[in-house]
């Protein structure tokens, strides 16, 4: 056996509070064990009962899923007095562990060596890692602003380009785009099935995208002023449409109130202490900081580093993200830049906010690993890039199989605790990426990632245009602006039509929101990716030759399949439940 792929920790996603009564306890081994058992019971059960020694009670643990190279055990407990301690026995070929905190040893041996157990303390409800309930049935919609859509009654005063017209186009070049236009295309939305919309930032800047923030409290005139955005989450919320704000508090722009009193005052400005500042000289024109004389987003100079550990920053964040909650009222909040942000910040944050709202859902933009952002005290939600750089590289790399694609996309569902899980913000493309249809090669190979978005656990989002396979390799080709004309005219009704029915199908069936998946891998289809969430099976052939394919159950959706041969690039979408029989088929 194995001994060093064997691990587990009394924290994080090995052991959490599912909710207010059940423990889920994971523990990490080679693929070679064949058996873990998990012994539990209340550490002070051997007092109860007058014993000198504690013994717990064994419970099988179930493989949860295979990586490449490790299988995730794991068990749910329901503690009596919600304490638990536990141990674990590992088997493997008659071999026999016993896994301690400290030690992992022989059975035979455990009694004659000093042991300790793990511990998971005491259940209290307030720790439980609870994020809004409305997330899991959600569906985001990215959008920026300014391409997205002229409101009614828009008039050219010759700072815009005209729309659609992208030749030569500039890194901040304006299309006009605001939130009348927005609440004018909310009807599109909903028939697509959107229930939340992300609005990329809104508030005043001199750029189009405005991550360089001059005025927190002041949304951009461009986009309509504050009555515009008050319009917009009204007429939202009649047609069950959440909206989320994109919240830019790593940095700011250089007109912003602070950072103009430390260029003017220097070190006697009262807001010195809101940057990182480490040069007297740090006013010189330059567009980088490659020197250091203060700190950035990345070294561009017009955005200056916020100190989010100064209290006086963190106090007028919260009251400003109240205020936003409160006067707009809004459901979410995207952090740009998660993890650079303190950890006391948002905290801070996160009480003020939910004293104003308390079912409002922060999330955070983090491209790695967040585990430490996500026990419930921060974010409710990440930005989940390891999906998208999964299905990505599935499709990009013809060599990989189904089965390697099981272990990558398994690897993505141990990071976090299931509850998270269930609400990761995934996507195929967002404006910081190349559209998603720039690494298809074709629409049905968009069809199928889409399927996978939109049948895996967590709150997918679609980014504004990928519903009509809009294309943009670069910045600023993938912020394009909507071709509204087109849209309007039918040209993507079929495509678009696809992707709602998609859409619409998870809506219809709770078992895809949920992040249970069994995989159904055939080695004579390498390519062919199968797998189970309840009664819905998911069939995709990403392979280059058709693959025979009985439907089970009746088909739900389907694309590329006739006769039961499931075409290249084909997809299909079945059910064994007598509840839901309505189909999709092209």
């Amino acid at each position: 056996m194995n001994l060093a792929a064997i691990r587990h920790r009394s924290t994080g996603s090995d052991c959490y509070a599912l909710d207010e009564s059940t423990v889920v306890l994971n523990l990490w081994t080679d693929r070679g064990v064949q058996a873990v058992t998990l012994v539990c019971e209340d550490p002070f059960i051997h007092e109860l009962h007058r014993r000198r020694e504690w013994e717990g009670k064994p419970v099988p643990m179930r493989r949860h899923c295979e990586l490449e190279r490790q299988t995730l055990w794991t068990a749910e407990i329901r503690p009596a007095f919600k304490r638990l301690q536990y141990y674990f026995i590992a088997e493997e070929e008659g071999e026999r562990v016993c896994v301690f905190e400290n030690k992992i040893c022989p059975e035979a041996e455990r009694s004659r060596i000093s042991t300790e157990y793990f511990k998971f303390p005491w259940l209290n409800p307030s720790d439980v890692i609870a994020p809004p309930a409305w997330v899991r049935d959600t569906v985001w919609y990215q959008i920026m602003p300014d391409r997205f859509c002229r409101g009614a009654g828009f008039v050219n005063n010759g700072r815009f380009r005209e729309w659609g017209d992208f030749s030569n186009p500039g890194y901040n070049d304006l299309y006009g785009g605001d939130l009348r236009g927005i609440a004018d295309r909310l009807p599109y939305l909903k028939e697509l099935g959107v229930s939340g919309i992300y609005l990329t930032p809104i508030f005043l800047s001199n750029s189009y995208h405005k991550y360089n923030t001059f005025d927190y409290y002041t949304v951009d005139p461009d986009f309509g002023g504050e009555s515009a955005l008050q319009e917009l989450v009204r007429e939202a919320h009649k047609l069950g449409v959440r909206v989320m704000l994109d919240a830019v508090f790593n940095h700011c722009g250089t007109e912003f109130f602070a950072w103009k009193d430390v260029c003017e005052k220097g070190r006697a400005s009262r807001y010195f202490d809101w940057f990182f500042i480490n040069s007297d000289d740090f006013r010189k024109h330059e567009f980088t900081v490659a020197d250091g004389r203060y700190y950035t987003f990345s070294f561009w100079a017009p955005m200056p580093k916020l100190n989010t550990n100064n209290p006086e920053v963190q106090r007028y964040f919260a009251d400003l993200c109240a205020h936003w909650v409160r006067d707009y009222d809004i459901d979410g909040i995207r952090f740009d830049v998660g993890d650079e942000v303190s950890h006391s910040f948002l905290r801070a944050v996160r009480a003020a906010v939910l004293a104003a709202k308390p079912d409002v859902f922060l999330l955070g933009e983090i491209w790695a690993d967040a585990i430490g952002w996500l026990n419930g005290t921060e974010y409710d939600s990440v930005m989940n890039y390891p999906f998208s750089g999964c299905v990505g590289d599935f499709w990009r790399d013809r060599s990989m199989t189904a089965v390697d694609f099981m272990h990558r996309l398994s690897f993505c569902r141990t990071l976090y605790p299931r509850q998270v899980n269930e609400v990761l913000f995934s996507f195929l493309d967002t404006h910081d990426t190349a559209r998603v249809r720039e690494s298809c090669r074709g629409r049905s190979e968009l069809l199928q990632k889409l399927t996978i978005l939109l049948t895996a656990a967590g709150t997918p989002c679609l980014y504004y245009g990928t519903e009509i396979a809009m294309r943009g390799k670069r910045t600023p080709y993938n912020r394009s602006t909507m071709p509204w004309d087109e849209i309007d005219s039918g040209r993507y009704d079929s495509f678009r039509t696809q992707v709602a029915a998609l859409v619409h199908l998870r809506g219809s069936h709770p078992a895809l929101k949920r992040d249970d998946m069994e995989f159904l891998t055939d080695s004579a289809f390498p390519r062919l990716v199968r797998y189970r969430k309840g009664a819905v099976t998911v069939s995709l052939n990403a392979g280059d030759e058709p693959v025979s394919l009985p439907p089970e159950g009746s088909v739900l959706f389907s694309h590329r399949y006739r006769g039961g041969t499931l075409g290249a690039d084909g997809v299909l979408i079945t059910t064994n439940s007598e509840s839901e029989r309505n189909s999709y088929e092209t």
